[in-house]
């Protein structure tokens, strides 16, 4: 897919899809049905119908607005599927045009151009591979296994650990997740988190679905 103005991202935050290869099929299995999903779309001001082609997400000029006080995530944990890991701010390759995840398939990425975590609007986007050829299993392997009021902690750089509970977790084709809604500034504030699932195709070399789960300060 094509990213437009420097801010879009193809196939929505998996860059991770990209990264990973047809010889790890072991996350290609299906995670259990939607949950939440209601309450996710809830959170956003507002929730368009997906379209047929994943939108751009917006940024200006590339960067945040100035004089902004941004508090960027450095540790996630997970304790219901055994994360602990370092986030790395990321925004979008130049080359690839696609949401450019730590090369690590232990570390996670949040997206710089969006929310951080001191802000009380908006969705602070982090993203995950699920699993790597070389480097087997990553950070987000087992994401699809989140369910309703399991926690999340993110520790910011200024070293508080906020707590988040999880209200969603759903499974899109990568052509219509509706990326407006996960990358929005505005709505109430949460935390998405996003990776790979669904079946892998081995020709596009990549999975066909994105994971989303999304949780609330808790």
């Amino acid at each position: 897919m094509t990213v437009r103005n420097r801010g879009a991202l193809a196939a929505t935050a998996a860059g991770v899809a990209a990264l990973t290869v047809a010889t790890v099929v072991a996350c290609g299995s299906q995670p259990a049905d939607d949950v939440g999903a209601e309450e996710a779309s809830a959170l956003a001001s507002a929730t368009p119908t997906p379209p047929a082609v994943a939108p751009s997400v917006p940024v200006t000029a590339g960067r945040l607005p100035d004089g902004a006080t941004t508090v960027p995530p450095v540790r996630l944990v997970i304790p219901a599927i055994g994360v602990t890991a370092t986030v790395n701010a990321v925004g979008v390759n130049e080359r690839t045009n696609e949401f450019e995840v730590p090369p690590s398939v232990d570390q996670i990425g949040w997206y710089r151009y969006g929310p951080g975590l001191e802000a009380d609007t908006g969705s602070v986007v982090v993203a995950g591979h699920v699993d790597s050829a070389r480097q087997g299993r990553g950070a987000f392997f087992r994401l699809r296994e989140l369910d309703r009021g399991d926690t999340v902690s993110a520790t910011g750089s200024d070293g508080r650990a906020r707590p988040y509970r999880v209200v969603a977790r759903e499974e899109y084709a990568k052509s219509r997740i509706p990326l407006d809604r996960y990358f929005a500034r505005d709505g109430s504030p949460r935390l998405t988190l996003i990776t790979c699932g669904g079946p892998f195709d081995a020709s596009a070399r990549r999975y066909r679905d994105n994971i989303v789960v999304t949780a609330v300060p808790a």
